[in-house]
């Protein structure tokens, strides 16, 4: 269970938001791509920046890869650099019989902290074979290890989970005592991602048993 913090203590709709670490743990898990929060430049200058990325947890750390000449990975010196990360999962559109009540089930993480550049060579490959296991669970044994260049191109962020907190939704249509007598349709559109047909690149045939396994196939 995390604690909370005057960051990740909700204003309102408290009963959506959670500091459980399974839950969190699960959230982070399944979604690939996560929102990476930070301030450029100091003063008048400052301005806020967000960037999309692949991320990973390993135990009690969220890490995210980028090139070494991005905004974030540059700003993060010794000291490390001040972001926040979202994540959001979309579970269904709610459709209520008022325009107000309209609305979305889904699960969140956001996440605050000061994020390091992963300096460790031994924890930054594990780190980026980890992001390749994520894609696919298998992949890294049928794929070639980051060249030196490759690395030095590359920089990791570590952000530890100690400021982080879930808010989740998970009903259905909460619309006024009043408005249920009206015609309109209301409801729950479900909504879930789902792997595709694997397209192979040319020169390779088939498809891996690993990744049928990840696309729900299994022959």
């Amino acid at each position: 269970m995390y604690t909370s913090t005057p960051r990740t203590t909700a204003t309102r709709l408290r009963e959506r938001v959670s500091y459980d670490a399974d839950l969190v743990h699960s959230i982070l898990d399944e979604a690939w791509v996560c929102h990476l929060s930070f301030v450029v430049g100091t003063g008048d200058e400052a301005e806020p920046r967000v960037l999309p990325t692949l991320h990973v947890r390993i135990g009690e750390v969220l890490y995210v890869h980028g090139s070494t000449g991005s905004r974030p990975l540059r700003g993060a010196k010794a000291e490390g650099i001040k972001v926040s990360v979202a994540v959001t999962l979309l579970d269904g559109l709610v459709l209520a019989r008022s325009q107000f009540h309209h609305s979305a089930n889904y699960r969140s993480v956001v996440a605050h902290g000061t994020a390091t550049v992963v300096t460790d060579p031994e924890e930054k490959s594990a780190v980026l074979t980890a992001i390749v296991e994520k894609i696919a669970a298998g992949r890294a044994a049928d794929t070639r290890a980051p060249s030196p260049k490759e690395l030095a191109q590359t920089s990791v962020l570590a952000l530890p989970l100690s400021e982080v907190s879930a808010k989740v939704r998970a009903k259905g249509v909460g619309d006024e005592p009043e408005d249920y007598a009206l015609p309109h349709w209301a409801g729950v559109v479900p909504l879930r991602t789902v792997a595709g047909e694997p397209e192979p690149d040319e020169g390779v045939e088939g498809v891996p048993d690993y990744l049928r396994a990840v696309i729900g196939v299994t022959a």
